[in-house]
Order: structure tokens, then C-alpha cells, then sequence
């Protein structure tokens, strides 16, 4: 037997039922995991502690809720202390159902299944498999697959870690100073600078560039066909939704992505409001799914790719890609949402990947150990964030220019940031320095009210403001308004641009541009309602909306 299979741990007092979930465990997972199964809390609370000091890993404990040693809400809690990635789900009859929503929230369980589970194929695998599939996707074998040697406050290597990390290729992060670095670079004569990358098969990469990763690890940025029914530009979530309907829907379909899947949401640490999910869910964890299901359906995905210009035609339309090919689509959905605007304040664009970064949260919370770290921003991106950096950083500051987040953050984030005592709201205040040499050192405050300024140390600052579309790159005649958002469906019908040169005897389609067959979705389009659900939503309605249109040429 492999040794190094990871474990699926079950506990239930009533043998009966222990030997039933042991049996089904087996039968499916196998394979891939052990399975320990145990009819006694003090036995299990024994064995936790063996399991950790051999360092095994365990993926998935499943625990019965009323034992009469203790809860199982009080078990997975104590189990999370060692084995914090681990997934958590709680077994439960249907008069506990109560109490075992009410843990999701508290103790963070994953989920809850009801007693009996029978038939185990629909009641049982589909959810374990999704929750396996989730711990797989975060898991990181020491010493193997892609390893990354830099400086945490070196740009570059910043830029590469939030690179793979956005494209859903797990990587060990090698500080380069540590001794395995030191060790590495020495017996591969390598330049200490960095940064470095090490792939699986032994061959290594220094001072890279993205897109020589890229080719690497095997992702594509040049199509396999010249023309499809239907390109997408931009893979956030509206992209995402739009890939997977356009290909379930029998359409050849092109996405294209010039960084990471997932956009702005994919840098979300927790998406909580999102149907379907209760425990919330990373924007990773949604990427990574929506990519799945699209390729599923028969979708290329390309990435990184960055599409230059739209030539406007009937019946084929031209994307020139900045690689110098030419694509060839009947139907066009713009999908490219919207980024960060930028602060030109003294000093950050110098720390830029160095202590300062646009979202990117996830990719540096590791960095930020028992740090005081900043968050500027008052959205639910920033809160998210924060809530987020508060697992690892001392303290976590979000700093706003309003009195409070009331009018722009969600009521329910609102109260989780309350209740974490690490985390400090300052108000009425806004970012006048950065101040450090190759890395953040200090923020230096201003009070809007009274001018008062005020110096702090930091780790990292992490700027979640504003909301630019990413539209800059559109050279056709698609309009737009004055923010530069698109404008689509019945917005275009009073504009002198629109009626001057649409010649077509019917209306533009909802979500449809100025220019036939071109349409926006998600929060590139004028009034949209910045949402994760909403741009989902957008993205599905879009093809609809195709299909009428590719009916007509």
C-alpha cells in the first residue's frame, strides 16, 4: 500500500453506521485515500495526535453530530486545529438540521449530510467527490511539482507567484535566503538574484517571463482553429457563464483571457453571498470549477492571450491578438470587467511588488505572519480581504475615506469584520506616502477632515479602490459612456452615433453593442450591477442573444 496516500477520517459512535460509512468510503476511495474509521471521541483525539506527529495528511473528516463523548461541531472544531486544510463535513438527522447550518457559520464546517445516505451515489459521493476535488486543488506535495525561489519583496516574483496562483497551479514558495534555496541554487551554479523556477521534470527558468511559464505548464495563447461562432474576451465570471452555456449550446467557442480566470472576483478570498453555496466560496474555487465545466463542454481557453483590436464584419468579425494572429468569430461577447484603479500617491507605484499590491490577497497573506498590514478600500472585495489577511497578519487596518463601510460594503461582511478583533477600521482618512526602499517599510495617513497626518509601520499595504473598465484596448466604434463602461440594448437607442449609423431594421438585442453581433456582459457594461450572480447571469443571457443573432446572417 502507498504510504503516502493522504486520509478520509470517519467517527461515529453507533457501529452499525461507522461500518456503513467505512464500507462506502472504501468502495469509492480507495485508491487514492485511507480510510480510518472510529467509534470512540477519545480514540479519534488519540489518533489526531499520532497522525500529525508521523506527518500524514488528512483530506476529509466526516463526524456523526450527537455522541454522546461530544458533539460532532466540537470534534471537527478540535480536529481543525491539526489538520486546519482538511475538510470538515458533519452527519446529522433531520431534527439536527438546525444546529448543523448554524455550525457552518460558527465552526466552519463544510458541509452536512443527512442520515441515511442511501443510495451513495446520489446522496454521498457527488459531494465528497466536490470537496476532495477542493482539497486536491490547494494541495501542495513538499519538495515536488513547481517550485518558485525569490524575494517576497522582489516585483517579479510577485508577479509570477500571483500568476500561477490566478491560473490554479499550486507551487512551493522557496524564500531565497532559506537553506533548500541556498542548497538549490548552488548545485545548479544559479545567480542568488532569482527569481527562480523549478518544474517538475528537473528543468528550470530564471528571471522568466509570464508567458515563458506559461508555455512551460502548458497553457495555450494561440487557437486551434481559425474561426468560431462565438469568441469571448475575458474570462471573469460573466465569461465563465457565457463559455459554459455557448458550449453546452453546441456553438464553437472560443475564451480568451489575458491573465488569470476568475477577473476581479477571482482574487476573492470568500465569495459568501453566491446561491449555492453556503460556506461561501474563494474565487478560485469558482474559477476553477467554471473552467472545468467549459472545458467539459468542448471550450478553448486561451491564456494569456490579449486581444488588440476588433475589426467589425459581416458575417465574420476579426480579433487581432497581440501575438500577431488573427482570429475569426461570427459573434463576439466582451466580457473584460473592470480593474483596480490605480494610485499615483508619493511612493506606490515604486513599492508596487514590494509591499504594495492590487488585490492579491490570497496570493500574499503567508507573507504578512504576525504583521500590521493596511487594506485601502471599502467594497466587499476589500472586506473580503481583510477578513481574509486577519488569519495571518497581527493586526489588519482598513482604511476609508467615509466615516464607515455602511454604503458600500454588505451588511453581512460588515458584521463578520466586527467580530474579528484583529481587524481595525480607520475612517475619514486616505494614504498621502509610501514610504520605504526596495520594500514597504511605512504608510504615512491623513485625516480629511482636520489634515492630521500619522506614520505606520507595514508589512503590506493591499489596494481594493475603485472600478475602471478594462475597455482602454477597444478600438472600433462600439459606444461607450462617459466612465467608459459600454453601452448596450436599449441605451444605445437615443444616441446620435447609434441611430446615425445602425442599419439593421430591428432593435439591438439586449446586451448587444452599437455594433451588430457584438455584445458586453458583466461589469465592462454600462448599469451593470457589479455582482458576482448578476455577471453570471449576464454571461448565459448573452448567448441566448447570440443565437438569435447567428439565426440572422
Amino acid at each position: 500500500m502507498n504510504t503516502k496516500l493522504p486520509y478520509i477520517f470517519a467517527v461515529d459512535d453507533d457501529p452499525q453506521v461507522s461500518r456503513a460509512i467505512h464500507r462506502d468510503l472504501r468502495n469509492r476511495y480507495k485508491s487514492d485515500y485511507k480510510v480510518l474509521s472510529s467509534t470512540s471521541i477519545s480514540e479519534s483525539m488519540e489518533a489526531l495526535q499520532e497522525l500529525k506527529n508521523s506527518g500524514v495528511e488528512i483530506a476529509l473528516f466526516l463526524s456523526d453530530q450527537r455522541m454522546p463523548e461530544m458533539l460532532g461541531v466540537d470534534f471537527l472544531a478540535k480536529a481543525r486545529k491539526f489538520f486546519p486544510k482538511a475538510r470538515r463535513v458533519l452527519l446529522t438527522a433531520y431534527s439536527d438540521t438546525e444546529a448543523a447550518i448554524r455550525s457552518i457559520n460558527e465552526a466552519e464546517i463544510d458541509y452536512y449530510l443527512l442520515k441515511p445516505w442511501d443510495p451513495p451515489e446520489e446522496r454521498l459521493y457527488p459531494i465528497l467527490d466536490d470537496l476532495l476535488d477542493d482539497w486536491q486543488s490547494a494541495r501542495v506535495e513538499r519538495h515536488q511539482g513547481l517550485r518558485v525561489i525569490g524575494s517576497n519583496h522582489h516585483p517579479k516574483s510577485h508577479t509570477i507567484k500571483d500568476f500561477l496562483s490566478s491560473n490554479l497551479f499550486p507551487y512551493s514558495w522557496m524564500d531565497i535566503r532559506s537553506d533548500a534555496a541556498i542548497e538549490l541554487l548552488e548545485i545548479n551554479k544559479l545567480d542568488p538574484q532569482g527569481p527562480h523556477v523549478f518544474f517538475e521534470d528537473g528543468s528550470y527558468i530564471t528571471n522568466p517571463e509570464v508567458q515563458h511559464i506559461a508555455d512551460k505548464i502548458g497553457l495555450h495563447s494561440s487557437a486551434s482553429s481559425e474561426i468560431y461562432d462565438l469568441a469571448i474576451i475575458g474570462a471573469g465570471p460573466a465569461g465563465l457563464a457565457a463559455g459554459v452555456y455557448g458550449g453546452s449550446e453546441g456553438l464553437e467557442t472560443l475564451l480568451i483571457e489575458r491573465h488569470a480566470p476568475g477577473g476581479q472576483a477571482g482574487t476573492s478570498s470568500r465569495i459568501e453571498n453566491y446561491l449555492g453555496f453556503p460556506k461561501g466560496l474563494s474565487g478560485q474555487d469558482l474559477s476553477r470549477r467554471a473552467i472545468t465545466q467549459a472545458t467539459r463542454f468542448g471550450v478553448e481557453f486561451l491564456s494569456p492571450a490579449e486581444v488588440e483590436h476588433i475589426i467589425p464584419g459581416t458575417p465574420l468579425k476579426t480579433l487581432k491578438l497581440a501575438n500577431g494572429n488573427d482570429i475569426y468569430a461570427r459573434s463576439i461577447i466582451i466580457t473584460t470587467g473592470v480593474s483596480y484603479r490605480q494610485l499615483d500617491t508619493p511612493g506606490v507605484v515604486k513599492l508596487t511588488g514590494a509591499g504594495v499590491y492590487y488585490g492579491a490577497a490570497t496570493t500574499e497573506a503567508a507573507t504578512c505572519a504576525d504583521a500590521d498590514v493596511f487594506v485601502i478600500g471599502g467594497g466587499n472585495s476589500a472586506g473580503q480581504g481583510a477578513v481574509y489577511l486577519s488569519r495571518f497578519a497581527k493586526k489588519v487596518h482598513i482604511v476609508v475615506r467615509k466615516n464607515d463601510l455602511s454604503s458600500s460594503m454588505s451588511s453581512y461582511l460588515i458584521d463578520q469584520i466586527n467580530s474579528i478583533e484583529n481587524i481595525e477600521l480607520i475612517g475619514s482618512h486616505q494614504l498621502v506616502e509610501a514610504k520605504g526602499d526596495q520594500q514597504l517599510r511605512s504608510l504615512i495617513f491623513e485625516n480629511i477632515h482636520t489634515g492630521e497626518q500619522r506614520e505606520y509601520n507595514a508589512k503590506a499595504l493591499f489596494i481594493f479602490i475603485g472600478a475602471k473598465p478594462y475597455t482602454e484596448w477597444i478600438t472600433a466604434p462600439i459606444l461607450r459612456d462617459e466612465k467608459g463602461f459600454i453601452c448596450t440594448g436599449v441605451d444605445l437607442l437615443n444616441a446620435p452615433e447609434f441611430i446615425q449609423n445602425w442599419d439593421l431594421r430591428r432593435d439591438p438585442y439586449p446586451l448587444e453593442t452599437s455594433i451588430p453581433g457584438i455584445f458586453a456582459a458583466g461589469d465592462v457594461r454600462s448599469g451593470a450591477m457589479n455582482r458576482v450572480a448578476s455577471a453570471v447571469g449576464e454571461g448565459a443571457m448573452a448567448v441566448s442573444f447570440v443565437h438569435r443573432y447567428l439565426s440572422e446572417i
